[in-house]
């Protein structure tokens, strides 16, 4: 999960605004998502957002490690959780705008 402070980044599917920011820990459960501050300019109540998390890995740890995704539903429950990262052969597309 994430831990309280830790840097992520945000990328709003909606608008397109893509930012930094950090975890601030609310109450477990809600399903609250808060933006405070500059970074609450970025998005609007609804929007659908990407919160990414990286970490740094020596070629040892790396030869082991698998992404968490986690997915949510339109209240922030957890739906499923994946480990690993479907190709774009094998993902949802999404048409671009003309």
């Amino acid at each position: 999960g994430l831990v309280e402070y830790e840097q992520v980044h945000i990328w709003n599917v909606d608008n397109g605004n893509r930012f930094t920011t950090y975890v601030i820990y609310g109450e477990p459960g809600s399903g609250v998502i808060c933006l405070n501050g500059a970074a609450a300019r970025q998005v609007s109540k609804g929007d659908l957002v990407i919160i990414a998390a990286f970490s740094a890995y020596d070629e040892k740890e790396l030869a082991n490690f698998q992404p968490t995704l986690v997915y949510v539903d339109e209240k922030n429950r957890i739906t499923k959780v994946k480990r690993k990262v479907e190709s774009e052969s094998q993902g949802p597309r999404v048409a671009a705008a003309r």
